[in-house]
């Protein structure tokens, strides 16, 4: 019998992969390797056209820098130290303009000014939809962020609010489901900014090393919520082989974010919110909470199956469905 990638889906077509790399090696956001005794960091994340970006809601600066933006998040969720270098492989139909191929490269010059690293090279191919695929390395430092460190005991923390990517996309193509929603303007702003131009969590990770009590480790699980917080937290459990238990009432919410289940949805699975997802010794995590405003506690982790609970031992991910599928 014939199965299409539609009918497996990503999380079982990455498992059925496995087979052909070492143990454990897409267990995390990057691939590390240690040649020649330094510790290398290396991601790659590819945009396609009307599934991350479109004219519709995206200009071609934007998806260039979002191109940049979203390969720093997974180099941020691994603990990075110095961003080296990318390289840009883009197909596109022989109909585009040179106009949006220059409008995606000064997008991505704009973010490299912005965080770090040099663009160093890639590919180019005609093919019937726009497509970028994107390499990033960089070092690894005093932390390496793994989804399989969490241990039971620690806190979950979020770098910041979670939803206002989705947000930003329901405003863009005008999404009836929001137009009797009374929002404020900033609240809406601060979504297409956050649609458009996403921000990794470079400053969360800086802040995380800085303020690591003397006496701690430098044990930290991580990785981003690029698809989805609870997906995050999900990746998590399955690596650590521990479960999470969230607190509803501190789901990580944009000020003034409108109340209600669609909300608590798109905040908990809307998806590019590109934050870091912390499972950290609770010291620590009072510590990055003190010093990083945006940071929110939402949950513990514990022994059991990997499953993410609420605090009243309701299983989530019964409830709520993800709603971003690769596949």
């Amino acid at each position: 019998m014939t199965e299409n990638l539609d009918q497996i889906g990503e999380r079982e077509i990455i498992n059925r992969l496995t087979k052909y790399m070492p143990i454990g090696q897409i267990e995390d956001d990057t691939a590390q390797l240690n040649p020649y005794g330094k510790e290398i960091l290396v991601n790659t994340d590819v945009l396609v056209d009307g599934v991350h970006f479109s004219n519709e809601t995206t200009s071609p600066e934007d998806v260039g820098w979002k191109a940049i933006t979203t390969n720093i998040s997974d180099l941020a969720a691994s603990g990075v130290d110095q961003i080296l270098g990318i390289t840009v492989g883009i197909i596109a139909p022989p109909s585009t303009t040179w106009q949006w191929v220059e409008g995606v490269y000064n997008g991505i010059e704009k973010a490299l000014k912005s965080y770090g690293g040099k663009l160093i090279g890639g590919d180019c191919s005609r093919g019937k939809e726009k497509v970028l695929a994107v390499s990033a390395i960089g070092t690894v430092g005093h932390l390496r962020l793994h989804r399989s460190h969490a241990l039971d005991g620690d806190f979950l923390i979020a770098s910041g609010p979670h939803g206002l990517s989705r947000l930003g996309l329901a405003l863009l193509i005008q999404d009836p489901v929001i137009s009797n929603v009374q929002m404020t303007q900033k609240l809406k702003n601060k979504a297409i900014s956050a649609h458009q131009r996403p921000i990794p969590a470079i400053d969360a990770l800086r802040a995380l090393k800085k303020c690591k009590p003397k006496d701690v480790p430098w044990r930290a699980a991580g990785t981003d919520s690029s698809d989805g917080l609870l997906e995050a937290i999900q990746n998590l459990c399955n690596s650590s082989n521990c479960q999470a238990v969230l607190d509803p009432s501190n789901l990580p919410r944009e000020q003034n974010w409108p109340i209600g289940s669609l909300w608590d949805e798109w905040c908990l699975n809307g998806g590019e919110d590109f934050e870091l997802i912390l499972s950290i010794p609770p010291i620590w995590a009072k510590a990055l909470l003190q010093s990083f405003p945006s940071s929110r506690l939402i949950g513990i982790m514990q022994k059991g199956p990997s499953k993410v609970l609420w605090t009243n031992g309701e299983e989530i991910q019964k409830k709520y469905l993800l709603e971003f599928k690769h596949f």
